[in-house]
Formats: C-alpha cells, structure tokens, sequence
C-alpha cells in the first residue's frame, strides 16, 4: 500500500515557472551543467527595523573552476534587490548593524592573507578593513550598542597575535612536514588539525574614526584556558553569542579532559569594558554529560537558550530546547513530550518566544516555540532555512524545493504565508525543464509507514515505462527534505528520463526520537528492508520499467548500497560514493576518536554486531555491476573504502569502474569535477542500463 500527496503543481508555483504550453517547448533540460548555472543565496542578515535584508550571493564561472561570492541587497518590501559589492575578492557572513548603518562581512582582498573583518556604509561608500590577522577572521557578531564586533579565529594560544603569521610562514617552507598527536580529534572532515584552536576576539568599531590604524583586538575566551569545539572547521557561528549588555559572553566548548571523549557544555564568562573576556567561564551545563549547542539571548536579556541532548555518543539524539532564567538562576526544558528536534533557532524581539526551522517528516519547517505554550507549525509546504527576525516582527528567511533553489522571502509569522523577494534565478528557471514530485508514504520494515520524495521526469506519462533510480541518503540521521540538493540532484538524473526515489529508511531524522535511534547499533537490516520494499512497490507500478531499475547513495548511502550488492535486490547497476565499505576501517575515520557509543569492535558482542552489518563481509555474493568514486581528502569516510571495494569487485570479475578524485573531499564540490561525476554516472548507467 502507497499513499501519496502530490505537490508538483504548488512547487512550479512556487518557483514561480509555471509556464504556457508554447514556451515548455523552448525549455533547456536541468543538466549537470545547467545546474551549475543557479545562483546561491547564503543566509540572510535582516536590519533591526526590517526594511533592509542582505545575503551573500554565490556565482559559479565553469571555464575557469572557480565560484565568486559577492553582497546583494533586498528591500523588505519587495520593491527592489542590487549587487551590493563588486570587488574581485569574495564577501561572506554578513551582519548588519544594530542602527541600520552598516553591514560587516569577511573578506580576502588586496595583499590580505586570509579574510578579513570588513565594515562598510550602507548609505554609500568604501568598505573599511578592522583587522589584519594571518589566522583570518569568520563569524562576524555586533555587539548590540553597534561599538564592538565579536568574530572567531583560529589561533596558537601560545603566541600573541602578532607573532601567528611568522609561525604559520616558518610551517609552511620548512621542509619537515610531520605533524603529532596525543589526543584526538586529529581530523575534521577534510583537514587534519594542528594545535591551534578556535577563539572568540572582539574588536572595536568607532564610524568617527577614520585612520588608516587599525583598533586592537581583544581576547574573549582565551583568559578561560577553554577552547571552542576543536571539530567546528564548518561552522563556528552557533558556538557562541553575547548578552544585549555586552556583559557576557556564553560559548561552547568541551569540558572532558579525556582524550578520547568530548562533553560540549554552555559556558558564560564576563566582557570588560574594553572588550576582553575575563579568566573565570561558569559551566552551566556541566550535570548533563552529552553535548550542549547553541547559546542564544533573548533580547531582553532575561534567558539563554540553549540545545541539549542526553544520550552520549549519539550525534542525532533529539535536541532539546533549554531555557535558562538569568534572574532566577534556573534552566528549564520547553516541549519534553515534542518528539523533534531544536534546530535553527531565532529569538522574536519580544522575547516571547523563539522560532525554528525544524526537520519535520520530510520537510523543514518554521515553527513558533512560546516559553508558554506547545510549538505551532507555521509553514507547510517547502522547506525553509536562515530565519531572521526584525524588532516589528517581520521574518525572513530562504525557502527551496525540489524545483526551486534556496530564495529569498518574507515569512508572515502567523499564517505561514511567504513571499518571494529574490529572483536572480528566475530567468534560467523559466527557460529550464522541471519535472514535478510528490511525497508518498508506504509500508517498510516492522510495518512501519516511510516517508519518501518521488521525482518524475519532464512531461511525465504514466502510459509509458521509465527507467527508475533508487536515491538512498547518507548520513544516516538525517534526511531528505524538501530542497534542492546540487549533489544527486534528482532534476538532473530526470533530464535523463529517470523516475528517482529518496526513501527516509529507518534511522532518517525528522519522525521522531525512537526512529532515528532504531537501527543503532544494528546499522543494516530496517534500511535494507525499506529500500528494498519500496524497490518492490515501483517494480509493480505499469509506469515503471521493471528491468531497469538501478540504485546508489554516497557515505552511508554508499555504505547502504554495497550491503545491497551482497544481497539480494532487483537493481541493475550501483553507483557507490564515498562508501563506508569496510566497518572494520571505518575506525579510521575522522570522528573515531571519540570512545565509541557501544564500545570498540573488541567490547562484548560487538565483533558480532560489526560481521552482520559490514558489506564486505557479504563480497561472495557480489555480481552487480558497480560504479565506485572517492575523495582523497575524505577524512569522514577515509579513501581505503573505495578502494578495498573497487579491488574486491576487480579480483570477482564483476564490472566495476573507480572515479578518483584526489582534490576532492567527502563530497564533490568544484563545478568541473560535479559535472564529470554527473558524465560518469550517466555513462555507467547506459552501459548497464541500457534502454531497449
């Protein structure tokens, strides 16, 4: 049994490409190429009246590999969007100034090392730099009296500022490039880290100053002997916030001295009036020995909200939205008894009460949390990221679907409304072929209803046969929401005429605590089940071509799709990227040094464990055709996978093909390089595939 809704109509609305019958005719088809073609829009940044919103702007240049970012501009009101800057360098992480005045951003321009904090007027004129550090400079924050900027770096905590960029020279000419360890993490995705840490500095910012000198820097968390988390080489902008007092700073980092366990906690620690942090951080999450994110103040001050979860080890584990009363010195649980996940989180000015956009069943979705009261679903359909909330209420954020790419809109915090503010995009949009999509729920593993994306091709007609693909997710808590991946983008793999199905198996984020912990430690057997049942279920509909159903995922798709390789399946062809393939060697990867959940491979039944869900164990029964690509600089699942599984298959005599990129990481992320994944899948598939 299947039970569908179909959405294809409302997302082409939504994209706003609905086009006459006369110019589908015109269209180009979604390619690889072509998809390399849409602009990105990062999160936005929103002034405090809500009449102004800026964003980073990402544009992709094929012939020479290379993206440039700049600055646009919005009116709230709809009423018109300009590129804010031009320079060749590229500008991110804007924020705007308390008064409206101003818009920092980092950047990397002139004889600038490494980016840089920038400020720049928005009534017009030149962008001043305020820092000059061989470390550089990200996550930029006002401070809310509009005189101090708080930013990270990554520093030697040994040396003073000045003195980072002899050492950070002297490394890099020297000829002996070993690099020690004794203690972990050693690794982060795909960098290994030396000893500098992650900071927060402040520095100050005067619009009377004009002097070519630049103001000093202060350390924040430093004096603390504490460091942000050593892993955040992504992303560092969740890690800390200040108080509207610029009294405190709260910021995350990890209180286990283990070298083999981390604990994050939220500590707090005093701002001096000069802008530097004081030596004593109060842990205030120091009774709960799994990870505290987060921190944020509400805007009056009074609360610190934080996210919390409670099972160590378990990176999914539902996150739970604290509140701790300043005043009072107490912290609170909001919703125990809601079974989802806090996540991209903002305050309403009021301080009444946050708004999130949470992984909900498929979809991200904006949700009004109260201090008092139940959380309340404000959106519906698409998925929505990067809120922003201005002091008369007003929303905005980035909404995106299958067929739409992350836009600019206006949310109406109560009805969910959204209106569209950016169209950089829309021209290529109009003149490009979408296929239309649906979300559909069936039977899988334990009869348990799944939730799965189907995506149809272009012209779409269920009187004829379409080849099918099986898109299986990584990760593997998390899921695919309603958005626009530009990796296995399923409007591409349709311009080829492909009906593609993104099944959220057992273990996807988004329905709730118990589903996403119930394949641990038993990674195999629930996602096998769902993705073979709903295989079964395309395999009887009259508009699919039973005989040339093919499937592939990457990371712990991959690893999903070469346990599929070992057993029993209907598929034709395997695509399998960046594959955990081994569960022995996965020890290796990045996050291994951290003491296991259940234990090590030697610990009580766990040898067992291991032998009945690693998928080179089931290597006698390999027979499928099957395409294998990696990164050399995948630290997250290290190179040895692909390579183990591509020698397995030579030495079996089954066809198989190794894609080796060795300037690419976990994911495959330079256009060039994209779109030659895309030429390869494509021909693996009509070698394997082939129509009749």
């Amino acid at each position: 049994m299947i039970r569908g809704t179909t959405l294809a109509v409302v997302a082409l609305c939504i994209a706003g490409v609905l086009p006459s019958a006369h110019a589908q005719a015109k269209k180009e088809p979604f390619t690889a190429e072509r998809s390399w073609k849409i602009q990105r829009i990062g999160a936005p940044t929103l002034s405090r009246d809500g009449r102004t919103i800026i964003a980073p702007v990402t544009r992709f240049a094929m012939e020479e590999d290379k993206s440039y970012a700049d600055l646009w501009i919005w009116n709230a009101d709809g009423s018109g969007q300009r590129r804010l800057t031009t320079d060749a360098a590229n500008e991110g992480a804007p924020t705007i100034s308390p008064d409206g005045k101003y818009v920092a951003f980092t950047s990397q321009r002139g004889d600038d090392k490494a980016p840089q904090l920038y400020v720049m007027p928005l009534g017009g004129g030149e962008a001043r730099r305020l820092t000059k550090l061989a470390t550089g400079v990200q996550s930029p924050k006002w401070f809310a009296d509009g005189k101090r900027l708080a930013f990270v770096s990554r520093v030697f905590a040994d040396l003073p500022l000045a003195d980072q960029g002899k050492r950070l020279d002297e490394r890099k000419d020297r000829k002996m490039t070993a690099m020690v360890w004794d203690g972990g993490p050693i690794s982060a995705w795909d960098q290994y880290l030396d000893e500098r840490q992650f900071h927060v500095f402040s520095v100050a910012f005067d619009a009377a100053v004009d002097s070519a000198e630049l103001p000093a820097v202060r350390a924040l968390t430093q004096p603390t002997g504490l460091q942000l988390p050593r892993g955040a080489v992504q992303d560092t902008d969740g890690h800390f916030a200040i108080s509207p007092d610029g009294r405190e700073l709260a910021f995350v980092a990890d209180s286990d001295p283990a070298i083999n366990r981390s604990n994050n906690d939220v500590f707090t620690v005093a701002i001096a009036a000069d802008g530097s942090g004081g030596k004593d951080a109060r842990n205030l999450t120091g009774a709960n020995k799994a990870s505290d994110s987060g921190p944020q103040y509400s805007p009056d001050g009074r609360y610190l909200s934080f996210v919390q979860q409670r099972i160590r080890g378990f990176y999914a584990d539902k996150g739970r939205l604290m509140l701790q009363d300043r005043r009072e010195g107490t912290a609170r649980e909001l919703f125990a008894d809601w079974d989802r996940s806090a996540g991209g989180l903002v305050w309403s000015r009021d301080s009444r009460r946050l708004y999130g956009a949470i992984d909900d069943a498929g979809t991200v979705r904006v949700y009004d949390l109260p201090l008092d009261g139940t959380p309340r679903k404000v959106t519906a359909s698409a998925s929505f990221s990067a809120l922003a909330v201005s002091d008369s209420g007003a929303m905005v954020g980035l909404r995106e679907s299958f067929v739409e790419p992350p836009t600019l809109v206006r949310i109406d915090p109560g009805s969910g409304a959204a209106t569209k503010l950016s169209t950089i995009n829309d021209a290529l949009l109009a003149a490009t072929e979408l296929g239309t999509y649906e979300s559909v729920t069936y039977t899988g593993a334990n009869g348990k209803d799944i939730q799965m994306w189907v995506n149809y091709p272009p012209g779409f007609d269920r009187s004829r046969k379409y080849p099918f693909f099986m898109l299986i997710h990584g990760g593997p808590h998390n899921a695919i929401t309603d958005g626009m991946a530009f990796r296995w983008n399923a409007q591409v793999f349709g311009s080829w005429g492909y009906v593609t199905a993104w099944p959220n198996f057992h273990g996807s984020s988004g329905f709730g605590q118990a589903f996403a912990d119930s394949i641990n430690p038993e990674w195999a057997e629930q996602p096998y089940q769902d993705v073979i049942k709903a295989a079964d279920w395309f395999a009887a509909q009259p508009w699919i071509d039973r005989e040339r159903m093919v499937a592939g995922g990457g990371s712990y798709g991959g690893y999903l799709t070469t346990l599929i390789l070992g057993r029993e399946h209907p598929f034709k062809a395997l695509v399998a990227h960046a594959a955990v393939y081994n569960l022995y060697g996965q020890y290796a990867a990045d996050f291994s040094s951290e003491a296991p959940r259940f234990g090590g491979f030697w610990e009580g039944d766990n040898r067992a464990v291991l032998e009945r869900n690693s998928p080179h164990l089931g290597a006698a029964a390999f027979k499928t055709p099957t395409l294998v690509v990696h990164g050399q600089s995948d630290l997250r699942v290290p190179v040895n996978h692909g390579l183990e599984l591509y020698h397995t298959l030579l030495n079996k005599g089954v066809p198989s093909r190794y894609v080796y990129y060795p300037n690419e990481n976990h994911w495959v992320l330079k256009p060039q390089n994209s779109v030659f994944w895309y030429q390869q899948v494509g021909k693996w598939f009509e070698e394997h595939n082939p129509s009749k």
